[in-house]
């Protein structure tokens, strides 16, 4: 791995994972913003909980060393969740640009994180 993909996987990782930790503490914690927004998306309010939860989790995945089949699960699990996150936005017509700056952000560390990942956080595969 080269140094300057060395730096940008961890400059992803990073902020990915403040990020992901900081919006699943908020979630944990149902403040009132984050349950306004999940009500005018359509969502139930327990949902706060799941995804904080597993937004939590998978940074601890994502930065512990070893477990890569885990890792690529957390990776999976960030994709959908901030995908789902602008199509939610998308489905209510939301129209101002702050809503979908967030997910759009960690969609994109997300997928930087990922595409510059170290050979030892990748799955090795056994195929010939």
């Amino acid at each position: 791995m080269t140094k300057r993909n060395k730096i940008i996987y961890w400059i992803a990782t990073v902020w990915l994972s403040l990020g992901m930790l900081s919006t699943g503490i908020v979630q944990l914690l149902k403040m009132k913003e984050e349950v306004a927004l999940f009500k005018q998306l359509g969502y139930p309010v327990y949902f706060l909980t799941l995804l904080g939860i597993w937004k939590i989790l998978g940074v601890i995945a994502v930065l512990i060393p070893k477990f890569t089949l885990l890792k690529e699960w957390a990776y999976a699990g960030f994709f959908f969740a901030m995908s789902g996150a602008v199509f939610s936005h998308i489905s209510v017509a939301d129209q101002s640009f702050s809503a979908y700056f967030g997910p759009m952000l960690l969609l994109m560390l997300t997928v930087l994180s990922w595409y510059f990942r170290p050979a030892e956080r990748r799955i090795v595969s056994t195929n010939p």
